[in-house]
């Protein structure tokens, strides 16, 4: 006998609820809409995240046509769960872009500032999503972070304020360079992450506080400024930060992915700050170490892609500098 999936008897449980309860339209479209809400934050399988949407479809049907906002935030929710499909194919996508527009609509006249900046932040999320399937220009992303900022600020929403600095960084880094503007959009994401890092420190929020430093690292490495070797010197001190959290016992895959990050930026480094132009052999040797390290934990761990981009980076600074001479000073011979 085939068992029941929580999915289905928690379909079957809000139904009967809906079908006996001595409650209005209204009270059983708020009921349904906390069933759904409930599947959708601890979903144990996709089916869940289906039961969900279908629950919040049931909801607005039950929901009296007067009561507009209350269907706009039902509406809101049903595309948070379609946004939470895990598959390649962008349909659920689609799907949450349209509802979650038309729920704005209604919010933006009748809702909340929060409820309004919320719903924008999800609608950024969509469409950033979107952009990285090559579905829509990351310009749409990057004006709905920016709209839910002006509530979102770091000070009454410190939590959703770094989400939405650290996505508009991410959208403005994915945006080709191929004029002039580039060079803003670069110090914009440099800007937004830094901004980020305002609200969130290494005791309360390690995890987080490790990859802002570490995309940090990565945005001063490959801004394109006159400043490229101070620049180059803040990225290690951001890579630094986020080793803090990131060791090789917690976190090995992390860790590696940030001493490889350490490594490309130490090897376009002088050695000497001070005199750009005295060469930079021990920052190559160096780099080499780290990348050897980064390797041997991909390796281990089974991340060829990853293993496999190391050691061609190992290869080419070898080759720069002499195989012989590297291996001398990293101590591998």
């Amino acid at each position: 006998m085939t068992s029941v999936s929580r999915a289905q008897q928690q379909v079957q449980a809000a139904m009967k609820a809906v079908e006996t309860a001595a409650a209005t339209e209204s009270e059983k479209a708020e009921m349904l809409m906390e069933i759904a809400m409930g599947l959708q934050q601890k979903p144990e399988r996709v089916e869940d995240i289906f039961a969900a949407v279908d629950l919040y479809r049931l909801a607005m049907e039950l929901a009296p046509k007067s009561e507009v906002l209350g269907v706009a935030r039902i509406r809101a929710r049903m595309a948070t769960a379609l946004m939470a499909v895990p598959t390649e194919d962008a349909t659920h996508l689609k799907e949450a872009k349209s509802e979650i527009e038309i729920a704005l609509a209604t919010l933006t006249a009748e809702g909340s500032d929060a409820e309004i900046a919320e719903a924008e932040m999800n609608l950024g999320l969509i469409c950033q999503t979107l952009a990285s399937m090559h579905m829509l220009p990351i310009q749409p992303a990057i004006s709905a972070y920016q709209r839910s900022l002006r509530t979102f600020d770091k000070v009454n929403y410190p939590k959703e304020f770094s989400i939405l600095q650290s996505n508009l960084a991410t959208a403005f880094l994915s945006i080709p360079f191929t004029d002039q503007s580039g060079k803003m959009r670069e110090a914009l994401a440099v800007q937004a992450f830094e901004e980020a890092l305002t609200v969130v420190n290494l005791i309360d929020h390690p995890n987080e506080y490790a990859m802002l430093q570490n995309n940090l690292g990565n945005a001063l490495q490959y801004v394109s400024s006159s400043h490229r070797v101070e620049n180059g010197f803040r990225s290690l001190e951001a890579y630094d930060e986020a080793l803090k959290v990131r060791t090789v016992q917690d976190m090995p895959e992390e860790y590696a992915n940030t001493i490889a990050n350490k490594a490309n930026c130490l090897s376009n480094l002088p050695d000497d700050p001070s005199n750009p132009d005295g060469g930079n052999f021990g920052n190559l040797a160096e780099a080499v170490r780290l990348l050897e390290e980064a390797k041997t934990i991909f390796v281990s761990r089974g991340v060829v892609d990853k293993a496999a981009a190391v050691k061609e980076a190992i290869d080419e600074l070898t080759a720069a500098l002499g195989p012989s001479t590297i291996l001398e000073r990293s101590g591998l011979q």
